[in-house]
């Protein structure tokens, strides 16, 4: 690292769980970002100002003035523009060692495929469960662990999916895709714009630990928070041995990140 680098990132070389190995590993690090709206905003943001050296984010939108309510990484001069774009001029602001890979496109189970092979840890910021299947999907067959969030009115949730531990569930394990679930969104039910900074934050940190290999994640349990009430309930999740996307992907990956459980 350079002189700008360990001064930039000093606060994180101090903590004896990161120091300049983990420090490193983070600036080694490739993370994919599924979505630039309310969690893919604080998520990037987080990233990027911790030194995760690539950051690819996807979304199709653009930024529309209803964005800015809870979309932090948008401003005001940014609608009508793809959000992507917006949101990796602010990366750059917030720190220009990093590269971000700004794609407007729908994510699809083609594109993840190619996305999610070239990432180290995937992080499903998107508001529906079509893409959530696919990118877990993709994460599966990939060996990807996953950190995937939601929030909509006074409610988040947050959870891990790193299969490269033998006992641990994919998202299809815990909702899976044959079951019926109301499909929610922003732009008809809201959401209380602080809960995206909260998951999302939660987001970028599981991200950061399963990259510098510390601590234990979210792996097989999912965090609910009640937003009215600011309380916290946790699910444990097991895996389903007859997960029609996992089972038959439970072999040895040579993976560049550390899974922490």
């Amino acid at each position: 690292m350079q002189d700008d680098a360990l001064l930039r990132y000093s606060r994180h070389i101090l903590l004896d769980d990161i120091g300049i190995e983990g420090q490193e590993r983070i600036l080694a690090t490739h993370a994919l970002v599924i979505g630039a709206g309310g969690l893919g905003s604080p998520v990037a943001m987080y990233l990027a100002a911790a030194g995760v050296g690539t950051i690819t984010v996807t979304d199709h939108d653009t930024v529309d003035l209803t964005n800015l309510q809870r979309q932090i990484a948008h401003r005001t001069d940014a609608v009508g523009s793809p959000k992507v774009e917006s949101l990796k001029r602010t990366l750059h602001d917030l720190n220009p060692l990093v590269h971000v890979n700004a794609l407007q496109i729908r994510a699809d189970t083609e594109s993840l495929d190619a996305l999610v092979q070239q990432a180290d840890v995937v992080l499903d910021c998107c508001d529906n469960f079509k893409t959530r299947h696919a990118v877990n999907a993709a994460c599966v067959k990939h060996g990807r662990p996953l950190v995937s969030g939601a929030v909509i009115q006074f409610d988040g949730q947050i959870s891990v999916y790193d299969t490269r531990v033998a006992d641990a569930p994919c998202y299809a394990c815990t909702f899976p895709a044959e079951a019926t679930f109301e499909e929610v969104r922003c732009s008809t039910m809201g959401v209380f714009a602080p809960l995206v900074g909260i998951i999302g934050a939660m987001q970028a940190a599981e991200a950061l630990k399963l990259t510098i290999g510390t601590g234990r994640s979210l792996n097989g349990r999912l965090l609910m928070l009640d937003g009215r009430a600011m309380e916290w309930s946790e699910i444990r999740m097991p895996r389903n041995h007859s997960c029609p996307v996992c089972a038959a992907r439970r072999t040895a990956i040579d993976l560049p990140l550390t899974a922490t459980r």
